[in-house]
């Protein structure tokens, strides 16, 4: 259980949390949500030790882990299976160990123990995870230093994951994933064995594997039983009690002082006018709730065009070497909402940057409309922001020729007021940089807009404000998301990127969502060919080797161990008179070491009999 107690905390002057209490029973799945700036990763450092409590205090049962995802995994020669499995600290420590472990007594603990949190499996469940985060088979061979920054926080989060800690503590972890790995992930949160808190605005994520939502708001922690839109029409419904309660007593207020004002001079009444002078001062103050800042984006409407904005014929496209994409007969209006669906590497971003006009066409060809201005947006953007320079310099530079009141105006109507405006982007959150590249974007009201993962860093009111802006925006939209909740309100069109093809996909996003969940081809062929078992491929083969020959390894070593317990208990000096205690001392060893024995045998019999039953299938 995380008990947190009376917390208080300050950054620079500015208190965080004031009295915020929360307790988080154990192996719940919690969602921590808020606006940004409000304290919750803050709170994930506090939870962590990294901070010192001004007041209050936070506890976990003793010996609990913590675990989140590190900052940064090193770009080193070690391959993603072996930086995955090292993540697990223990069992890692554990297997050396048992390599170099000479006393009997410690090996029977070491075996026992390596048993208990299932460390012969270990490979094979670390394999699945990165499998489920993107990386086939042939990818988790390869050292971490071929992929880019995005891709090793994946296996940095494979690595949380593999090491399971008592509390796991995740900080926006579908930032760096696309649909199909974010989708994974709610599946393995909701099934993962311990407790989990996760920061994220993601609200598919925050609907389906958490079941409550610890609320972080004017200084207080509140915990909602129930997913986010649960947790949405409750704090809905509270606020509008609290400000009916609040409307109430305030003409309940006025109408006492009415009378006090009116008789408390005169004789008769003063008595009565005392009294409801005392009413007045019990009466326990109720303030209306504050209403949110409310969000904004403000998209510049673009004229219009003839149709079609953007027409291709056969066209295809790559870089330079083979076509990623071919045969591409596709066609964009004005008024069109398209989100592309694909796998991974399948060629959404080489579809966005070819309409972008960043790419050029193999062969083939595109015809774009001559007065067409396209605003492109893309995650890397936002990293290449000045972070020396402020959000208006930025705009300055696009717009030398406009007066600064008009830029503020325009950094106004993307949510960035007049303190940002005058803030070095290095000092800006990271929606607040999402919202000055959003700006940037579409600053020369384009008529069409391509958003690659537009929602990176958005809270959910952001997130909500983009929404709005993009169905009232009277320009083209073409969306890559992992964020289903946007396609779902926003895209009215579905384009399928897969095997080098591009095609309108005929199920909605649900069935979308089903497709991406469901079992892989050899896993279906396998269940319908039951009872027979179909063959193992040749890695699940060398998994069930390997797990044999592990097996037989510990067999052989605890073999070795009982030999020579079964020696030192032959020395007929270990039972002359006065050796009583190291008798039973070496008797105690003796005995678990049979039993680390037996455990060792049964999983050794296991793995042959699953091994021979491959082999048959």
């Amino acid at each position: 259980m995380l008990r947190i107690s009376d917390i208080s905390f300050s950054i620079e002057g500015r208190p965080l949390f004031a009295g915020a209490s929360a307790t988080i029973p154990e192996g719940h799945k919690v969602g921590l949500v808020g606006p940004n700036g409000t304290g919750k990763t803050t709170l994930f450092r506090l939870i962590r030790g990294e901070l010192t409590l001004d007041g209050g205090e936070i506890s976990l049962p003793s010996r609990a882990k913590v675990g989140g995802v590190a900052q940064e995994v090193p770009s080193s020669s070690t391959s993603l299976l072996d930086t995955v499995l090292a993540a697990d600290e223990e069992r890692a420590s554990l297997l050396t160990e048992a390599e170099s472990a000479t006393d009997p007594h410690r090996i029977a603990e070491v075996h026992a123990r390596l048993t208990d949190i299932d460390a012969w499996s270990g490979e094979a469940r670390a394999s699945s995870i990165l499998r489920g985060l993107g990386f086939d088979t042939e990818a988790q061979q390869r050292p971490c230093s071929d992929f880019s920054g995005g891709w090793r926080m994946r296996v940095a989060l494979a690595g949380v994951l593999f090491a399971q800690p008592d509390l796991l503590l995740l900080d926006e972890p579908t930032n760096y994933l696309d649909l199909e790995g974010a989708l994974w992930l709610e599946q393995y949160l909701a099934r993962y064995p311990h407790t989990v808190i996760v920061i994220s605005h993601d609200r598919d994520l925050l609907n389906r594997a958490v079941g409550a939502i610890l609320h972080l708001e004017d200084k207080q922690l509140t915990l909602y039983q129930g997913g986010y839109d649960t947790f949405a029409r409750t704090r809905r419904l509270r606020r509008e009690a609290q400000a009916a309660q609040a409307k109430k007593q305030e003409a309940r207020r006025a109408h006492l002082q009415s009378f006090v004002d009116r008789f408390r001079a005169k004789a008769t009444k003063a008595k009565q006018a005392q009294a409801r002078v005392k009413m007045l001062e019990k009466m326990e103050p109720i303030t209306a709730p504050e209403e949110a800042a409310k969000q904004v984006f403000t998209f510049p409407e673009p004229e219009q065009l003839s149709p079609p904005i953007i027409a291709m014929e056969g066209a295809a496209v790559g870089y330079g070497g083979p076509a990623i994409l071919k045969r591409l007969n596709l066609r964009i209006d004005q008024d069109d909402r398209i989100a592309l669906l694909g796998r991974n590497g399948e060629g959404k971003s080489t579809l966005s940057k070819l309409l972008a006009d960043k790419l050029e066409v193999m062969e083939g060809k595109i015809t774009r409309s001559s007065k067409l201005r396209i605003g492109y947006f893309a995650q890397h953007q936002v990293d290449e922001l000045d972070l020396g320079e402020t959000p208006l310099t930025h705009l300055q530079r696009e717009r030398p020729e406009e007066h600064p009141s008009k830029l503020r105006a325009r950094l106004a109507g993307f949510g960035l007021g007049a303190d940002q405006a005058e803030t070095a982007v290095g000092k800006l959150s990271g929606g607040q940089k999402a919202r000055l590249s959003l700006l940037l974007a579409t600053l020369d009201a384009p008529h069409l807009l391509i958003l690659d993962e537009p929602t990176n860093h958005l809270d959910i009111e952001s997130r909500e404000a983009l929404v709005t802006a993009l169905t009232e925006y009277s320009g083209a939209v073409v969306l890559v998301s992992h964020d289903m909740h946007l396609l779902g309100l926003v895209a009215d069109r579905l384009w399928l990127v897969k095997g080098g093809a591009v095609a309108p996909y005929q199920g909605d996003l649900e069935s979308y969502r089903a497709e991406l969940l469901a079992p892989a081809p050899e896993e279906r062929a396998a269940k319908a060919a039951a009872p027979k078992p179909a063959k193992p491929s040749r890695d699940a083969m060398s998994a069930l080797k390997r797990e044999l020959r592990d097996c037989e390894a510990r067999v052989e070593k605890l073999t070795e161990m009982l030999e020579k317990l079964d020696a030192k208990l032959a020395d007929p000096a270990l039972y002359e008179a006065g050796k009583a205690s190291d008798l039973a001392v070496w008797q105690a060893k003796h005995a678990e070491a049979t039993q680390a024995m037996e455990r060792a045998e049964a999983l050794w019999m296991a793995a042959l009999e699953k091994l021979e039953a491959a082999e048959q299938g």
